[in-house]
């Protein structure tokens, strides 16, 4: 048994630079974990913020479980991510310091069964930037292509 991958936020590895990757928890309630082993998560246009010593996702959208009936909550809630003081520290100042943003890049379970975020500090790429690793993608395809097709 290894780690499952619940959601994977593809647009953060485009529209920014990644310079540090986090491993989080998330606090849950009931129905929400059972959506999340489900798969039902949206990570798009989700971002994290410190307030008071304390680390939040907003708008990362968990559908309601289908099942669930009053214990269902809202699906946008703002919910708390368990770091670390020593590493919410040095968010915080990455943050503040450098100007940059604390995206969410990837949902999963791990071993034990546990739902846990990667987030990543990241800096926001210029279009330029863009149209660059869009190129050296296609560059990428076309050798392994190229390759392939020799052997």
């Amino acid at each position: 048994m290894g780690v499952k991958l619940i959601a994977n936020n593809k647009k953060a590895r485009h529209d920014y630079f990644i310079e540090e990757t986090y491993e989080a928890g998330i606090v849950l309630t009931g129905t929400e974990i059972k959506s999340v082993r489900a798969g039902r998560v949206n990570l798009k246009e989700s971002y994290a913020r410190v307030q008071n010593g304390e680390v939040f996702i907003h708008s990362m959208n968990i559908s309601p479980y289908e099942h669930g009936n009053i214990y269902n909550v809202d699906p946008m809630r703002v919910r708390k991510l368990l770091l670390n003081r020593r590493e919410i520290r040095k968010i915080e100042q990455a943050l503040t310091r450098d100007g940059l943003t604390l995206v969410p890049l990837s949902m999963y379970i791990n071993e034990k069964g546990i739902a846990k975020l990667s987030i990543g500090i990241a800096r926001g790429k210029k279009l330029y930037d863009k149209r660059q690793s869009i190129a050296k993608r296609d560059a990428d395809r076309s050798m392994d292509r190229a390759r392939k097709a020799r052997y």
